[in-house]
């Protein structure tokens, strides 16, 4: 079993504006995200709000997915990481960390990482696109414990450092997962 655990409890400083809720096609960037977990073989995918988390939880009400609200989101990312693996399931052996601001990455794509991460024995599968790493990345659950001790504004990446002998570098031929979006330039270049 693999959880899904993705970040939506930014307060999108750079954007302006709440950038989960910003339109993409007939949804908003954030359902998007959701969509091409739901439809992916993730098991289960936990979203964690925190800045505007009220109308982010109405917005995403209708979607099959656990939401935790995360009231530290202020303090960082990794406060959302621990706040998500609070309600990952206990059967599940892995946890993918996904980015609400990255909705262009298909379910495909998201797949392709997860075969690739249980065709090995490595236990950190990250995608690279031209051989730069990117997200969503995927940890054995042995990491847990590493990844609740998370501080600051840091994702996976210090834990990625830490064990480099244990990552699995997946090449995708999506450039979604080097790409997300914080300014609306960003939204105007990837959604144009």
């Amino acid at each position: 079993m693999l959880s899904a655990i993705l970040l939506a409890a930014g307060e999108s400083k750079r954007m302006g504006e709440p950038k989960q809720l910003m339109p993409l096609g007939k949804h908003t960037l954030l359902e998007q995200a959701i969509d091409n977990l739901l439809n992916s073989s993730v098991d289960e995918t936990i979203v964690v709000v925190g800045h505007k988390a009220e109308e982010i939880t109405r917005a995403i009400a209708t979607k099959p997915v656990k939401i935790m609200f995360n009231p530290n989101y202020r303090q960082g990312m990794s406060t959302s990481i621990v706040a998500g693996l609070i309600l990952v399931d206990p059967q599940s052996q892995a946890v993918m960390l996904a980015l609400g601001d990255q909705p262009l990455v298909e379910s495909q794509t998201i797949n392709q990482l997860i075969d690739a991460f249980n065709s090995h024995d490595k236990g950190i599968a990250v995608p690279t696109h031209r051989g730069k790493r990117g997200n969503p990345i995927i940890f054995n659950i042995k990491y847990k414990a590493k990844l609740l001790e998370l501080e600051g504004d840091i994702g996976g990446r210090e834990i990625i450092r830490q064990h480099p002998g244990d990552v699995l570098e997946v090449a995708v031929d999506s450039e979604s997962v080097i790409s997300d979006i914080d300014t609306k330039d960003d939204y105007k270049s990837q959604l144009g």
